[in-house]
């Protein structure tokens, strides 16, 4: 288990700050907090800049419907 900071969350992936290094392509398990609730998905590294990774969600639909959702609400509320 790694430890790491959100940066930048959206309906398709999320960046995060961490100390370790993870290969580009492989495909890691994420659980982070929403306000709705705790949230454990499938992504895919897809960028690294320095210690901030870009992943890509690659978990089931229903799991991508609620960050949809959340995005969605997140959006509303700042506006």
């Amino acid at each position: 288990m790694l430890s790491g900071y959100t940066v930048d969350l959206s309906e398709s992936g999320i960046s995060a700050m961490l100390r370790l290094e993870l290969p580009l392509g492989e495909v890691v398990e994420l659980r982070f907090a929403l306000p709705s609730g705790p949230v454990m998905i499938l992504a895919m590294v897809r960028q690294r800049n320095a210690f901030r990774y870009g992943f890509e969600f690659v978990g089931s639909d229903s799991e991508r419907e609620v960050l949809r959702r959340t995005c969605r609400d997140l959006a509303v509320e700042q506006s």
